[in-house]
């Protein structure tokens, strides 16, 4: 489920006018899980990948090896959403599945899965790279 606030941000993430410093990790994982509630991985994937690049291009964010959109990272983070999503069940809202499911909200939990070597590989920017520590959990359906 979605709230009339998810609805907003979502609004905002579509017409890039989120603003440069509400643009969080938080509202990060709050639009991944706005999109998977409401669409299939694959659909919800291209969505946030669209949003993403549009957001960080109205933003000015530049794009290199370290810095802009990258593939892996927006893949693998919405695959450990959907994974959570799928283990534990629905929330009332996005703020509540954030506020519920913390380990999401630490940014480096992506280090659990991947080598810094294997994060910064200029692949891993253009193509989702499969993790190199630990495998993604499973989508159970």
């Amino acid at each position: 489920m979605i709230s009339e606030f998810d609805e907003a941000l979502l609004l905002q993430f579509e017409n890039q006018t989120l603003a440069k410093e509400e643009w969080t990790h938080r509202s990060h994982v709050r639009v991944g899980y706005c999109y998977l509630t409401k669409h299939p991985f694959e659909i919800a994937l291209l969505l946030m990948r669209r949003g993403v690049k549009k957001l960080n291009a109205a933003h000015g964010v530049e794009e290199g090896p370290l810095s802009g959109y990258n593939e892996t990272t927006t893949h693998a983070f919405l695959h450990l959403i959907a994974a959570t999503m799928a283990a534990y069940g629905p929330m009332p809202d996005a703020n509540a599945f954030c506020d519920r499911h913390t380990q999401l909200m630490n940014q480096n939990v992506l280090r659990l899965f991947y080598s810094p070597d294997r994060r910064i590989d200029p692949r891993a920017k253009t193509e989702f790279v499969e993790p190199d520590l630990a495998p993604l959990p499973r989508i159970l359906l």
